[in-house]
């Protein structure tokens, strides 16, 4: 083995949390994995003999890249991002994992999460995901930001506001969840109106990402309220059998695919037994770019 192989092997060690990091920066799975694949270019190119802390190198260099992307991102977009918008979702077998194992996938930050995620300036972002997820001191986040510690520390402390004040859902269990799901699969597919009421919080929140050349029923939305939502699921009752449960950011969730062509990808959240929260993505063009990397399946 010479020793560009043994540096790919050495890297290798550290792409799952590589990977973690850039989808949480970035929202998205494609981008993630171009940043990553960019973090391996870069240390070909580099003599990694004079790496001291290899893990905490890729770390930072991802953070780098991440930063420069969600900054070319911010300058590029004419207009905010919207209510309607869905980050990737990464979707899974529903028993590939059993919970110990779900929080070392990139997928174990929820959908909920990514949204809000969304709402941060790129900085406060990069301080907030490299600090509070993967326990990077600030003395090394400051380079990345081109700040003081002190400063940086604030750049997280922001963040972390915005993330506390949009009162996320606690880790799920799954069992539970599964049992909501299929419920309200079941009352989609009978027709059952009130069923599916009976299954979501009276404030229940419904986003829909269709993409922007969708209209009409299928268009992208923003909706609130159980009797709002349950109308919305019935419209789209004939799909319901199509519908199998999977693993989507670690909760379960729903995969709508015709004869093997994925349609929709849904995130759930269930509290108290009931549906809280819910997240589609029926945008072909961003599922076909999933599909190709892998994670819809």
């Amino acid at each position: 083995m010479n020793d560009e192989d043994l540096l790919a092997d050495r890297f290798e060690e550290h792409r799952g949390r590589l990977r973690a990091v850039a989808y949480r920066m970035l929202g998205s799975v494609p981008e993630a994995e171009d940043a990553v694949q960019e973090v391996w270019l870069k240390l070909s190119r580099t003599d990694a003999d004079e790496i001291r802390n290899l893990g905490g190198w890729l770390t930072t260099v991802v953070g780098r890249v991440c930063l420069d992307l969600l900054r070319s991102r911010t300058a590029r977009r004419e207009e905010p991002i919207d209510e309607t918008f869905v980050p990737d979702p990464v979707v899974r077998p529903l028993t590939e994992l059993d919970p110990e194992e779900e929080m070392l996938h990139a997928d174990s930050v929820g959908l909920a999460l990514l949204v809000v995620l969304e709402t941060l300036e790129p900085a406060e972002r990069l301080a907030f995901v490299l600090h509070d997820m993967f326990a990077v001191p600030f003395d090394d986040i400051a380079p990345i930001v081109e700040r003081g510690s002190a400063a940086t520390r604030q750049l997280a402390s922001r963040a972390r506001r915005r993330v506390q004040g949009a009162n996320l859902p606690k880790a799920p269990d799954l069992a539970r969840q599964r049992e909501i799901v299929e419920a309200f699969l079941a009352a989609a597919r009978e027709g059952d109106f009130e069923a599916l009421v009976a299954l979501l919080h009276p404030d229940v929140a419904l986003r829909a990402d269709s993409g922007a050349l969708a209209r009409g029923a299928g268009a992208s939305k923003a909706i609130r309220g159980a009797r709002t939502v349950a109308e919305q699921a019935l419209m789209f009752a004939p799909f319901a059998r199509f519908a199998q449960l999977a693993l989507v950011n670690g909760s379960v969730g729903v995969v709508n695919a015709p004869e093997g062509q994925v349609l929709s990808v849904m995130g759930v959240t269930v509290a108290d037994g009931l549906i809280t929260e819910m997240y589609i993505l029926s945008d072909p063009d961003r599922l076909a770019r999933l599909d190709a990397d892998g994670p819809v399946r």
